[in-house]
């Protein structure tokens, strides 16, 4: 009897620690680990202030026996036996305003633009995309795709972003390679379905028009599929907190949660279009969790969502970035993806299109959001023109290339390169693993892809040169991080 039980408890130790082993490491054996950095070579990318360098080849580096660091020895962590939540892209917002810049540029610049953003060797690689249902801020005006009063929705047409926007969003595809990763945001529903008759200035959908605006979103998806444009996912609202001069709509956490299990999910159901992924909130991070738990709580809501957006705007009070909202919400929620959906540098001014803290605002918010389980991450506009529009409201922001439409040139702000020291090292499918840093000046991140690659990002946010070593089970190989610099150490 005694022993049944000694062997029934050891067993059961057994298995929860099999348990603990597989919840919290996903990734290669510690053997495998030990053996890792062996043969292995590093290519080192670097974009860094007052220097000619711009995502560029800087050095070619091997491991060596290292052993244990001390303390006088700078170093960033790796361990690739340690992984976490599977990577889908990045990218940013093919608006209005982005098409309709573009359309105006020379041919050449065109193909630039493409090129450099969209191809995975000669550019960066986006494999992520968002754009608007209807009018937004970055809207030369403000449009609907039905007459008013159209409940039937019969009149839905979409003839407008036939001049800039469609075009645009299909010459990305195929510089692409033919597939992109689009999921699509309305900013408002029509006037006429909300109680304050206004496109604008926030308002709430009318209770009689729920099933309307759910048939809305399969009206839209049908359209741009007809258009040759394939809709992964669609987030429910553009920032339902904001009551904005623009188009806006409000919904509390309630009410989306309600139109969600209610209306939009089972209709995209319905259709056949269960496959498309639901992001709910949309919005910024100070209110993700309050948000995220009252819709995941709710398992009637939950089992439609593929996860949960949000935005970087929160600071607005002075208070600094909220990071670990993202991860509170990560940890209550392990099998609801983040997805970072929009944020841009804020009120454009020509004057300060070289400062280089843009950059690190990028670099910043994307290795936080990545360690703290974010899983895709895109962009506002990718392109504005020279007054950093159109906009209708007069919302002018940045993006990482200005075009002007005067002269034809285009202007690369180093957001574009803190950018793609992440889009073009890193690909879908990849799974991030550990990287730790032993000083605070250097913020690091990693991912290791599906052909074994591993991608180190370290961004040094100081005014120093700070040597320190890349750190693998014992190996190790010496790096100079240059002063406000990020930098892709390319493991392969």
């Amino acid at each position: 009897m005694y022993k049944f039980l000694i062997v029934s408890v050891a067993f059961m130790l057994f298995s929860f620690d099999a348990y603990r082993s597989n919840l919290f490491s996903t990734g290669a054996s510690p053997s495998l680990t030990r053996d890792f950095a062996a043969g292995k070579r590093i290519i080192v990318y670097t974009t860094a202030d007052s220097t000619s360098y711009r995502l560029s080849p800087t050095d070619t580096l091997s491991f060596s026996d290292f052993g244990q660091p001390l303390e006088t020895q700078p170093c960033v962590f790796v361990d690739p036996s340690r992984s976490f939540q599977t990577f889908l892209g990045i990218g940013g917002a093919l608006t209005d305003a982005s098409a309709e810049t573009y359309a105006k540029l020379p041919k050449e610049k065109q193909l630039e633009i493409l090129q450099q953003y969209f191809d995975p060797k000669k550019g960066i690689g986006y494999t992520l995309a968002r754009t608007n249902i209807q009018s937004c801020d970055f809207s030369s005006e403000s449009y609907s795709y039905v007459k008013d009063h159209d409940a039937s929705l019969s009149s839905f047409n979409i003839a407008h972003d036939e001049q800039y926007r469609i075009p645009f969003i299909k010459q990305a595809i195929a510089a692409a390679g033919g597939k992109l990763t689009l999921f699509a945001s309305p900013w408002s529903p029509p006037a006429w379905m909300k109680d304050n008759n206004d496109i604008l200035h926030g308002g709430k959908l009318k209770p009689e028009y729920f099933q309307s605006w759910a048939n809305f979103y399969v009206k839209f998806i049908n359209a741009y599929k007809k258009a040759g444009i394939p809709t992964w996912g669609l987030s429910i609202q553009n920032e339902p907190m904001a009551k904005q001069t623009w188009e806006s709509c409000n919904y509390s956490a309630e009410e989306e949660r309600d139109f969600i299990k209610n209306y939009l999910g089972p209709t995209l159901q319905k259709a056949g279009m269960g496959d498309k992924k639901i992001i709910a909130w949309d919005h910024n991070r100070d209110l993700i969790y309050q948000r995220a738990s009252t819709i995941l709580n709710d398992s009637a809501a939950a089992k439609y969502v593929w996860g949960i957006g949000f935005h970087w705007y929160e600071d607005w009070t002075g208070g600094g970035k909220i990071f670990e909202n993202v991860k509170r919400t990560a940890e209550a929620y392990p099998h609801t993806h983040l997805i970072f959906t929009e944020g841009c540098p804020e009120r454009y001014n020509s004057s300060q299109i070289n400062d280089w803290k843009w950059g690190e605002v990028y670099g910043r918010s994307m290795i936080n959001d990545f360690n703290d389980g974010t899983v895709g991450w895109t962009d506002w506009n990718i392109l504005l023109d020279e007054n950093g529009g159109p906009n209708h409201a007069g919302n002018f922001c940045f993006a990482p290339v200005h075009g002007d439409t005067k002269t034809g040139e285009l202007h690369y702000l180093n957001s574009f390169y803190y950018i793609g020291h992440f889009s073009k090292f890193i690909k879908p499918g990849a799974k991030r693993i550990i990287s730790s840093s032993s000083r605070g000046q250097l913020l690091t991140t990693a991912f290791r892809n599906l052909d074994g690659k591993i991608a180190v990002v370290v961004m040094n946010q100081s005014n120093e040169k700070i040597p320190y070593r890349l750190w693998i089970a014992g190996k190790a190989a010496e790096i100079t991080s240059l002063p406000h610099s990020i930098a892709t150490l390319l493991v392969e």
